[in-house]
């Protein structure tokens, strides 16, 4: 066999991490220019799937990755890597080789990549592939939440897969022409629009203690500079404990404490007992501020969750997101809610922007109310993407603590 050509399964496992959906990098015989010359290539080599989670194309691409995946175990899977936390371009070591070998085995890499020590740029792509994968950061450089994912033995990614085939067969049906999906454990939202994604969004979603539930809806009403009404729950776990470290937390957020008899100033309250408990908390509008951002999205449930813009998008740039008490918070949400409102006469993206610039609470009523679905879905593929996978946070697989959240905290993640 030609030392160009790969192998059934290696062509599997090229396709299941999308590395067959990347343009060839040039010239891989001349692997010693490689070694000299490792600022080139392809610094970007992540694929991004047009292909909606939950859709029959993923379902197919997910059971071809268990087969992938279980004849990879029959072979030996993977072994442990031992890396240094910080490894980028230009680093060299015996690390490197086993690293390029960890990333041939599952299609990060191509096959032909040899074993040099130095990571170049086709290293740094493959690294940049397989953190795409696991939902990391793509940096292409090695961190420990990195090391951590590629350390998963390959027999709890067999169990993840099986586990999650399951789920995706339940929603393989037909979901509506448009629609939303929030998939809990990757905190990401996409909308799909005549079975292809139509725009894909970062999430942050609900703490371990405070899980975003499950559930199947319609969105029917976008809200514009809304007020944030302070849920019971979030009073006594979070604002009461707050105002006795910080009395002017109220004031300088502009929460207002409402009574029977109209408002109460936050130091007629006593915060040394449950007397907040019997207010109403109310928040003024203001993106800048306000709990929900520029918009709130209307979803009936009977959890009471919603989604919504956030002052505080600085999350959307991390890789554990789980940081809410219920509700998802939607990156690029002017994005999202036009596509929301694409079908509604007169609420073009001119007439979004210019309604959040007012700051006037509006309320647009969607024309065709649009399903969503808040699933849990901890591991996918897609003929184009790859296989995914994400940390069971909720513990919802039943496999134990999930791996990579368990370094949340630490300072290289």
């Amino acid at each position: 066999m030609s030392n160009l050509s790969l192998t059934r399964r290696e062509t599997m496992l090229g396709l299941l991490s999308g590395a067959a959906a990347t343009a060839a990098a040039p010239a891989f015989a001349q692997q010693a220019e490689w070694r000299q010359n490792y600022d080139a290539g392809s610094r970007n080599a992540v694929v991004r799937s047009s292909t909606p989670m939950l859709s029959p194309e993923s379902l197919a691409a997910t059971e071809q990755a268990i087969a992938a995946y279980r004849d990879l175990a029959a072979r030996g899977g993977w072994p442990a890597v031992q890396l240094g936390d910080r490894l980028a371009v230009g680093s060299r070591g015996p690390g490197v080789v086993a690293l390029r070998q960890r990333l041939i085995l599952t299609g990060d890499l191509d096959a032909n990549a040899g074993g040099s020590n130095v990571y170049d740029s086709y290293v740094e792509a493959g690294v940049r592939r397989f953190q795409s994968r696991m939902g990391l950061s793509t940096t292409g450089a090695i961190n420990r939440a990195t090391v951590t994912a590629l350390n998963v033995p390959i027999d709890r990614r067999i169990r993840q897969l099986e586990t999650n085939v399951v789920r995706l067969r339940t929603w393989s049906g037909n979901l509506g022409g448009r629609y939303v999906v929030a998939n809990i454990p990757a905190a990401m939202v996409e909308t799909v629009e005549n079975g292809v994604v139509a725009t894909r969004h970062a999430a942050g979603v609900g703490k371990i203690d405070r899980q975003s539930p499950l559930l199947s809806t319609k969105i029917p009403e976008v809200n514009f500079n809304p007020t944030w009404t302070v849920p019971a729950s979030i009073i006594r776990k979070d604002l009461i404990p707050k105002m006795r470290k910080e009395p002017s937390y109220l004031t300088e957020n502009k929460i207002r404490i409402i009574g029977p008899s109209g408002e109460i100033a936050p130091e007629r309250v006593n915060w040394n007992s449950d007397e907040a408990t019997r207010y109403t908390f109310r928040q003024d509008p203001g993106g800048e501020f306000n709990s929900l951002g520029f918009v709130r999205i209307n979803i009936p449930s009977p959890h009471g969750v919603y989604m919504h813009d956030t002052p505080a998008k600085g999350i959307f740039g991390d890789d554990f997101r789980f940081v809410s008490s219920g509700c998802i918070r939607v990156q690029n949400v002017r994005d999202y809610i036009a596509w929301l409102l694409k079908e509604t006469p007169g609420w073009d993206r001119a007439k979004i922007d210019a309604t959040i610039q007012s700051g006037e609470r509006v309320n647009a009523r969607i024309a065709n109310p649009v399903p969503c679905y808040w699933v849990y879905v901890t591991a996918w593929a897609s003929p184009e993407g790859g296989v995914q996978f994400r940390d069971d946070i909720y513990n919802k697989d039943g496999l134990g603590p999930a791996p990579v959240a368990a370094l949340q905290g630490e300072q290289d993640i």
